[in-house]
């Protein structure tokens, strides 16, 4: 038995070695996108770790969207997949109690600093796009899927045009809770009074912000809409569960 768990401990360590070994030298520059790893023997002896616990830490960041691994030529380094890494964001995500309050506590934290990039970075092409983002959102403002996965175009586009490789990497590994969170809003506040009014507008006043290149005044607009955006949510539910405990007429 105690020889199982020292090999286990063992295999976990190397692991590690591995991985960090990765890390360091993409952080460092060392390796870059399209650049062959040592060979198998030559990196075992390097890390001083078994070839296959060399071999099943390579697999692990195969999978996750890190390497190439071509048989009979070697690992090479490759461009993360941002899809593999959105799942595995949101498997870990999903499992946390509020998760879809602390996500938009996050979309928040990340749109109102990437609007005041965009303000000075966006070129004609990214306002171009958002503009005709908007030109859609307002053609689907009678469908919550439709008009939600516009909604979500719309946000991401300007984080986007913020041209910071960070920002938009975070914001795209949680598109998919996004896009879920933009639908599922739709559907909760569709039957408030002038909500179709208030999108329209709201966004209209996010993108002009974006045209005059104003960060301050784009940043208040998008706070104000996430805040009414919340309001809204909030009466909809009283008014569902208002409605709901209303006696029938018999």
């Amino acid at each position: 038995m105690n020889t199982v768990v020292v090999e286990e401990s063992s295999d976990v360590a190397g692991t590690e070695k591995v991985l960090t070994f990765f890390r360091e030298q993409l952080l460092s520059g060392a390796l870059k996108e399209g650049d062959r790893l040592l060979g198998e023997r030559e990196l075992s002896l390097t890390l001083g770790v078994s070839r296959p616990v060399l071999r099943e830490a390579l697999r692990s960041l195969a999978n996750l969207g890190f390497l190439d691994i071509r048989h009979g030529k070697g690992a090479f380094v490759r461009k993360a997949d941002m899809a593999v890494l959105g799942d595995f964001l949101t498997f870990c995500l999903a499992q946390q109690p509020d998760m879809m309050d602390d996500i938009m506590q996050a979309r928040i934290a990340i749109e109102c600093q990437a609007i005041r990039l965009a303000c000075s970075r966006a070129t004609d092409g990214d306002l171009s796009r958002i503009g005709g983002l908007l030109t859609q959102l307002m053609e689907t403002l009678d469908s919550a899927e439709d008009g939600g996965a516009a909604d979500f175009a719309f946000h991401l586009a300007l984080v986007e045009a913020s041209r910071s490789p960070a920002l938009i990497t975070i914001y795209q590994s949680i598109a998919t809770l996004l896009k879920r969170s933009h639908v599922k809003r739709r559907v909760e506040t569709r039957d408030t009074g002038g909500i179709r009014d208030y999108l329209v507008e709201a966004h209209r006043e996010i993108y002009l912000c974006l045209l005059s290149r104003n960060p301050d005044e784009a940043e208040n607009k998008l706070r104000q809409h996430f805040a009414i955006g919340d309001e809204l949510r909030r009466k909809s539910y009283i008014a569902a569960f208002t409605k709901k405990d209303l006696p029938k007429e018999e």
